[in-house]
């Protein structure tokens, strides 16, 4: 009898063993796919942060903090960019009156032209969006600083979009 339980105690430990060898290899396999799955989404994810920063790099190009050779000519000038390009773009919205903006030659409906919005390019020129409010544009703008931190603006070329 007791050899009877012995070996019924050894044949359970067996199909126990094996039953657990065998659902812990299913659930390594399972993670072992689960990992490449992730690793394919990261990939991908990886691609395509990689495209946005390209995209950002080249939307950047074309931007005073984006354009090595003019931070080059504020460094020469001691200046520093990111208290001048404030400086610069609110001295162009402080154009806005009532009356219009200065700088934008065309007469609007009813309502004057301002500046909604301004990117400086450059040492040398900003290019703005302005409307009456029915009417849009842009224009280039060519500005210096001066010695004194003041900025002279001047209208290179405009145009309004048709209705």
């Amino acid at each position: 009898m007791r050899r009877n339980i012995f070996l019924y105690l050894f044949l359970f430990a067996a199909l126990y063993i094996i039953f657990q060898y065998i659902n812990s290899s299913k659930g390594l396999e399972y993670q072992a796919r689960q990992i490449e799955k992730l690793e394919v989404k990261l990939a991908d994810k990886d691609s395509i942060a990689g495209m946005y920063q390209e995209r950002l790099a080249n939307v950047e190009y074309f931007t005073l903090l984006g354009n090595d050779n003019a931070k080059e000519y504020f460094d020469n000038d001691d200046l520093d960019i990111t208290e001048i390009k404030p400086a610069i773009e609110d001295g162009l919205y402080a154009k806005n009156t009532a009356q219009g903006n200065e700088l934008i030659t065309f007469v609007g409906d009813g309502r004057p032209f301002q500046i909604n919005k301004v990117q400086i390019l450059n040492h040398r020129w900003i290019i703005a969006d302005f409307s009456d409010g029915k009417k849009w544009g842009e224009m280039l703008v060519e500005y210096f600083v001066n010695e004194d931190g003041t900025v002279d603006y001047k209208t290179v070329e405009s145009l309004v979009y048709p209705n």
